[in-house]
């Protein structure tokens, strides 16, 4: 992939898969901004999170699916073909922006960490790319993403021309349906699946178990995605991969590890935070 004129390079990637209506539809928009290269799935990866291809080979091949669409079918997770792209198209030279979705489905509060579609988004962060997950609350395969596309453009060019602070991605969430009122920027709502396992019987007498759930919101507050999307806004979180619980800290250095005074270390248990964080 070679950057033309002075249009931004794009890596468009997914986990419902190279054929799902999703990625056709994120794929026009980003037409509109840039020179998009297509790399995604070939089969569905929903609810893959950040996992990798490890012990076995990767399939990688190029596709002529859209006339004149740099496209790329993968055998590996959505985070493969993040990699994959950046390292055998772009040869490292990274592109301007990663996009990812659009999923089929809600990628709300905790349905974040188990998403194919942001961790693919989150892979093109630590590479330090702009990176955007998009999703739609509609899992049917027909679904209409009409409404959503102009603000996926609007997104994507404030992205492109503001940035994004370090190490963080933008979780982008759609309302179904065209009456939307609006843009909010939210937090992560403190909701998780109430989960059940139905257990089946298979021919041969065999339990097997197809994991239900009920999805519970605990979080009452008015700035946070669920609400956002319960009351037709299209909700924007920002999103980090680092993990650490800064807030933690100074509760764990007020512990005593009993093994280190045996050893002259008592009192040495100590972490710092980074620059710039708050732990008073």
């Amino acid at each position: 992939m070679t950057k033309h004129n002075s249009k931004p390079n794009i890596l468009v990637v997914n986990d419902d898969g190279i054929t799902a209506t999703g990625i056709k539809n994120l794929m026009e928009v980003m037409q509109e901004i840039g020179n998009v290269v297509v790399v995604a799935p070939d089969s569905p990866q929903s609810g893959m999170g950040h996992a990798i291809t490890i012990g076995k080979p990767i399939r990688f091949d190029k596709i002529d699916l859209y006339p004149g669409v740099e496209m790329y079918k993968c055998s590996g997770t959505p985070v493969d073909c993040v990699k994959l792209g950046v390292n055998k198209i772009f040869k490292g030279k990274k592109p301007d922006l990663c996009v990812s979705g659009i999923n089929h489905g809600l990628n709300d509060s905790i349905n974040v960490l188990y998403s194919g579609t942001m961790s693919a988004a989150v892979e093109g962060a630590i590479e330090k790319i702009p990176s955007i997950g998009f999703s739609l609350d509609d899992f049917a395969a027909d679904a209409d993403f009409s409404h959503t596309k102009k603000y996926i453009k609007e997104i994507c060019l404030q992205v492109l021309e503001n940035g994004l602070p370090a190490g963080t991605l933008l979780n982008v969430n759609f309302p179904k349906g065209d009456k939307l009122r609006g843009v909010k920027i939210c937090r992560q709502a403190n909701a998780k699946w109430m989960e059940e396992f139905e257990e089946r019987v298979d021919p041969y007498k065999r339990p097997y178990y197809w994991l239900t759930g009920v999805f519970e919101n605990f979080d009452k507050g008015e700035d946070t995605d669920v609400w956002a999307l319960e009351h037709h806004y299209v909700s924007v979180v920002p999103v980090q991969f680092d993990l650490t619980a800064h807030h933690a800290i100074q509760t764990l250095n007020g512990w005593n590890f009993d093994h280190q005074a045996d050893s002259g270390l008592k009192g040495k248990n100590t972490i710092s935070a980074p620059d710039g964080i708050n732990l008073g």
